[in-house]
């Protein structure tokens, strides 16, 4: 499976499994989404489990608060991340405390898909890495995967989760891994052995990193997209890189992080987003903190620029391998 036919097939088995879970937003049921995320769902299920919302990301968000609480568990989609904010209030106000504030009596089992990132062209309004914001939340969780099998399983761990989950697609990896050569020729997922998702249910815990690549030189921390550009980056300079794919981002698996910046004492942290209070300044922070006599040199970030995402100048903003290879050399070079 491609990464768009795996979050189907997690969708799929998840309508199956439990009356309770429903899907909604722009465009997902007679459509079948915009990129074909929930194609045949609909009409396998109904348009009482799957159906269209209007273009009202407020209030798609709201109206899954409320069914969540009922005892719903909604699967919402938001078209594009870059048009979450709208349903910022929501998510940050209403979701994210609903089990607080209740004393556990309420709760929101809500989960919100979005494609996210750039590398395709898409400019200011369809590029954006909106994950920090949320990371900021208490009572959101945030999960990014970076290929199929990752993507499926974890979508239905998020689904089955009793809190809200923000589901993070990144949009350039749908239809192939992509490690930041935009003038290569796109490959496809089908020669990629994380292209082998099983049909049936299975999950991916969430809170749990995977080890992409094992090496000694430098650890890389990296989600989505750029778990490819760092494997890439990897493979270019010849430098031993161990390559973290963190997959959730909260809860975060801390212990993995540990375990391997103190094994090479040194650490890269690379992801697509703005560099000013983007994740990364936690991760290097969180390092800093826990790793602080293991390091033999300062943390790294490589990140998305200080700006809109600019259409013209895409692979100046995309943080490539060259990037990232140049960063690993800085905290090796110390």
């Amino acid at each position: 499976m491609n990464m768009i036919e795996a979050i189907n097939s997690a969708m799929d088995v998840a309508l199956e499994r439990d009356r309770a879970v429903t899907i909604f937003g722009q465009d997902v049921g007679y459509f079948g989404g915009v990129f074909r995320a929930t194609d045949g769902l609909q009409k396998k299920y109904g348009a009482s489990r799957v159906f269209d919302a209007p273009i009202t990301e407020g209030g798609i968000v709201a109206v899954a608060v409320g069914m969540g609480a009922y005892g719903k568990r909604p699967v919402v989609e938001i078209q594009f991340a870059d048009y979450i904010y709208p349903a910022a209030d929501q998510l940050i106000s209403e979701a994210a405390r609903m089990r607080y504030r209740t004393g556990g009596e309420w709760w929101s089992p809500i989960t919100v898909r979005s494609p996210y990132g750039g590398g395709i062209y898409g400019g200011q309004t369809h590029s954006q890495s909106p994950e920090g914001i949320f990371t900021h939340v208490a009572g959101l969780k945030t999960v990014i995967p970076s290929n199929p099998y990752d993507a499926k399983g974890l979508l239905l761990a998020a689904i089955e989760d009793d809190d809200p989950v923000l589901f993070f697609e990144p949009k350039r990896l749908y239809n192939g891994p992509f490690d930041g050569h935009h003038e290569r020729p796109v490959r496809p997922w089908a020669k990629h052995p994380a292209s082998e998702v099983p049909e049936g249910h299975y999950v991916v815990p969430l809170g749990k990193a995977a080890l992409a690549r094992e090496g000694s030189a430098v650890t890389v921390l990296a989600y989505g997209t750029m778990v490819h550009v760092a494997l890439a980056a990897a493979d270019d300079s010849g430098i031993d890189a161990e390559i973290l794919d963190l997959r959730t981002l909260v809860p975060l698996d801390l212990e993995a992080i540990k375990a391997s910046v103190q094994k090479t004492g040194r650490c890269v942290v690379i992801h697509e987003a703005t560099r000013t209070c983007g994740f990364g300044a936690e991760l290097a922070a969180l390092v800093q903190e826990h790793c602080f006599f293991e390091l033999e040199a300062p943390v790294e970030r490589v990140t998305g620029w200080d700006t809109p995402y600019p259409h013209a100048f895409e692979w100046e903003y995309f943080p490539g391998p060259k990037r990232l290879a140049d960063a690993m050399r800085r905290t090796i070079e110390i």
